[in-house]
This record gives structure tokens, C-alpha cells and sequence, in this order.
């Protein structure tokens, strides 16, 4: 991901402020360090940086089990955990709990692309305006975005929680697309198949070869 790689620069940069050799730096070059950092932190944007930095802050094991999951105390947070827990309600609740997290991954993993918007509520609503022309259909289908099924929404809810405070399911191994295995969209045709997960076909981009069938 250019994003961390890009933190990755600025953090040793940071450390470099600390390092010997800039102790004894002039006040006009480490002021010039400060700025260099300061510039590149903002270049990545706010919503996107927060979400990398609780990626990196929470590295404890899932277990991808309905006992894990009762376990974990009842979700709740802002707009952009809302914006996470309904697009895993409407797009993988009928899935494997293993099934909703690696839907969870792809999401995060688009706020982490620079091909795609820089917050969760912009990726999944990215589109949304014309019939069946969004990233996500339930957006976009016509249909009233009703829950109706509230232990569903609970469920996926704590999901939405842990991934968002660093949980790392570790599943796609960085895919930013999937399908159910009902339909063969003409991208799947030229982008890399990274996983196959429940109903959910994974996908990067890039060329799809044999060993990825």
C-alpha cells in the first residue's frame, strides 16, 4: 500500500529528529524535518490515516467463531462504524462469521487504496445516485435500506467494532474486490483471484493466471 509506505518515511523521519545527528542539526533544519513530516501526514488524509493507525494499534488473534464473537462486549461507535456494520448486514449476514470479516477486509482495504475514496462511509457509498451503477448494490438496488434482523445487525456490528480497533482478519491477501460465486462479473476475468471465502470470490488487481482457479 503507497499509503503506508508513505507513513512508513515519515516515521523515520521522525526518528531521525531523535538520532544524534540531528541533535546537532540547526533549528532551521529540523524545523524543516518537522514540516517535511507535517506536510506528508496531511497528504494522506485524516479519515484514511486514522483508519491505518487502528489497524496497526490492535494486532490480537481473531477466531473466527460464533463463541469469539458472543464474547466480545456489545458494538457501538460513529458514523463510520454504522457505515461498516450496515454494508456487512446487507452484503454478507447470510455468510460465515470467517465470510463477514473477509468482507470487512475488502472495505478496509479499499480505504487504504488510493484508487478508491479515503473513508468507509465514501467507499461504501461510492456511486451511489444511479440504479445498479455503485460499488455496493444494496445502495443502489431501489430497495428501502430496512434492518430487520437486529441479532444479524448485533452480530456484524461487533465485527465492524474489531476490525476498526485493529483486529486484522488476514483473510484476502489484499483484495479490493469479490463476488458472490451466483455471478461471474467480466472483471473477474482480468483481475488476480486472492481467495474464496463462504459464497465470496476474492479478487486484487491485476492479471488472474491458472494458479489462481
Amino acid at each position: 500500500m503507497r499509503s503506508i509506505r508513505k507513513l512508513s518515511t515519515y516515521a523515520v523521519v521522525s526518528l531521525s529528529l531523535l538520532s544524534p545527528l540531528s541533535v546537532s542539526a540547526s533549528p532551521q533544519q529540523a524545523k524543516a524535518l518537522a514540516d517535511i513530516e507535517a506536510k506528508g501526514l496531511r497528504s494522506v488524509g485524516s479519515e484514511r490515516l486514522e483508519t491505518m493507525i487502528s489497524a496497526a494499534a490492535s494486532p490480537s488473534k481473531i477466531e473466527f467463531t460464533r463463541s469469539w464473537l458472543a464474547q466480545q462486549p456489545k458494538a457501538s461507535g460513529g458514523e463510520q462504524w454504522k457505515c461498516l456494520s450496515e454494508a456487512l448486514y446487507f452484503e454478507a449476514r447470510g455468510e460465515t462469521i470467517k465470510g463477514q470479516f473477509a468482507v470487512a477486509e475488502v472495505i478496509l482495504n479499499r480505504v487504504k487504496s488510493r484508487q478508491f475514496p479515503g473513508s468507509l462511509c465514501s467507499v461504501i457509498n461510492q456511486g451511489t445516485g444511479k440504479k445498479y451503477q455503485c460499488q455496493f448494490t444494496y445502495t443502489c438496488d431501489g430497495n428501502a435500506e430496512v434492518i430487520s434482523e437486529p441479532r444479524a445487525y448485533a452480530q456484524v456490528g461487533k465485527i465492524a467494532r474489531a476490525v476498526l480497533d485493529g483486529k486484522d482478519p488476514s483473510l484476502t491477501k489484499g483484495a479490493t474486490y469479490y463476488h458472490t460465486k451466483a455471478v461471474s462479473p467480466r472483471w473477474s476475468r482480468v483481475f488476480t483471484r486472492t481467495a474464496q471465502i463462504g459464497v465470496h470470490l476474492f479478487y486484487r488487481d491485476g492479471v488472474q493466471t491458472a494458479s489462481n482457479d
